[in-house]
């Protein structure tokens, strides 16, 4: 795991209290991981109030989601190189600023900027989360405690975002789902400047802003393929064209990354086992499990008829079991090892998944929604706390804000194009029909392909993940 002892301090006039400087990084996690799923019960009523078109009420999700995803490593970098405390004011202040852009947006346009400046800001700040918690807490099981913490936080963010989003649109109205990030940003911005100690690691170097820029196009042009499957299919021009510009894009970024001299992912931290191993897991689990909450909503909505506040408490259960299952993760990684307990932690999810694709159009809440939902957010629990710990667990102390910025880049971009890939997969199941036998076939066949997928990553991490944690991260 990260070793904060050979990173240099900067200022510390006295140290805050640990659990000050936790609590404070696990709200910056929350608040960016929140705003991934907080806005889906919104959308219908966003695209009536400012007659969104179809595209754009796809990019409300996009927008935020690739930026995030896309400028994460170039934020892990910036706090390396510049300071944790300072991106992650920085990240938190241009977060906050974004969301009162968008809660007070009146055109389609202005909403969709605002989101994606939410995303930038997002990208700067979730990385300084996990290396300035890293920073603050002893090696050992102290420190596996606070990233079990720091995960279910991320967790329940996402998990959270449903029931948050009910209330203040069925309460006020869309616009809070962003403004109420306005005055809770502001007390976190207010508490970091005050608490926060100043970190940083390796020498004052130039940050690879081309890299940054290429990998961000390239996944949104990549998403915009997906999305134009739906309509095009997959064989078509129309999505051919971005598919193929998307895929040179990314190759391209390889290839400054391969050449530049300060790359803003040195392809060299590949070449260890749990830094590459850990990432493609985590790659894995986002596509499979970003996308459960985003089809659990609508499948309650639009086929068991349930209100927003109704989805997001229904879903209530599953928000526990991913806080559970992360906080029970380092006992049984002290007993099993990391491997194992990731392992353990996708068939779990994998269960819930097959449970959740027998869904029917007259389920009841108990065995369409509760158990498999519990089922499959305990898994993600117990497998995201041990696959963070093994993905920060190779790295040099001044690669350790990059690491984890891989870390939540992964997870998200597998989330971002996961969606785009299930959206699509439901949509040719359904075959443009609304009934609420037709939409359960489509939500069926993405429970079932998530559940293909996540077995896919269970028997990968099983014969890739190293058995134990890396010599250089246990502090010998």
């Amino acid at each position: 795991m990260l070793r904060a002892a050979a990173e240099r301090p900067v200022s510390r006039p006295s140290a805050p209290p640990t659990w000050v400087v936790v609590a404070l990084a696990c709200a910056g996690q929350f608040l960016v991981v929140l705003d991934v799923s907080v806005v889906n019960v919104a959308l219908p009523s966003m695209r009536t109030d400012l007659a969104l078109s179809a595209t754009g009420l796809q990019w409300v999700v996009n927008a935020y989601t690739i930026a995030f995803a896309g400028f994460m490593l170039l934020g892990g970098r910036a706090g390396d190189l510049y300071g944790r405390k300072r991106m992650f004011l920085i990240g938190l202040a241009l977060f906050t600023l974004a969301s009162l852009g968008g809660g007070l947006a009146q055109a389609e346009w202005q909403l969709l900027l605002a989101r994606a400046v939410q995303g930038l800001g997002a990208a700067v700040l979730a990385p300084s989360t996990l290396t300035i918690l890293a920073s603050a807490v002893p090696e050992g099981a102290a420190r596996a405690r606070a990233i079990a913490t720091w995960t279910a936080v991320g967790g329940g963010g996402g998990a959270a975002g449903g029931l948050v989003g009910g209330l203040l649109v069925e309460g006020l109205s869309w616009r809070w789902v962003l403004l109420i990030n306005v005055p809770v940003g502001a007390v976190v911005l207010a508490g970091a400047l005050r608490w926060l100690p100043e970190s940083r690691a390796g020498d004052r170097r130039r940050l690879d802003l081309p890299g940054a820029l290429l990998v961000t196009a390239g996944l949104a042009t990549l998403a915009y393929g997906i999305v134009q499957t739906e309509a095009e299919g997959w064989t078509s021009s129309a999505a051919l064209a971005p598919l193929l510009a998307g895929a040179a894009l990314i190759g391209l970024f390889l290839l400054v990354e391969a050449r530049t001299k300060t790359p803003l992912m040195p392809l060299k931290l590949f070449r260890i086992r749990s830094v590459s191993s850990a990432n493609v897991a985590m790659f894995l689990c986002g596509a499979a499990m970003f996308c459960m909450w985003f089809f659990m909503t609508l499948y309650a909505q639009n086929v068991l008829g349930y209100t927003p506040l109704e989805a997001g408490l229904a879903l209530m259960p599953s928000s526990l079991a991913v806080i559970l299952g992360s906080k029970a993760a380092p006992r049984l990684m002290r007993v099993a090892g990391a491997r194992h307990v990731a392992v353990f932690g996708t068939l779990v999810a994998v269960v819930g998944f097959g449970w959740q694709s027998t869904m029917s159009a007259d389920g009841t809440y108990l065995t369409a929604i509760m158990i498999p939902g519990i089922l499959m957010m305990l898994g993600a629990g117990l497998a995201a706390t041990p696959l963070a710990s093994l993905a920060t667990s190779g790295a040099a102390p001044g690669d350790a804000g990059l690491v984890s910025g891989l870390v939540n880049t992964s997870r998200t971009m597998g989330g971002s194009l996961g969606l785009s890939v299930m959206s699509t997969i439901a949509a040719a199941r359904t075959g443009g029909g609304s009934s609420a036998a037709a939409l359960t076939e489509g939500y069926a066949l993405v429970f079932r392909t998530g559940m293909g997928v996540l077995l896919g990553g269970a028997v990968l991490m099983l014969l890739w993940l190293p058995r134990r944690v890396p010599a250089q991260a246990a502090g010998s």
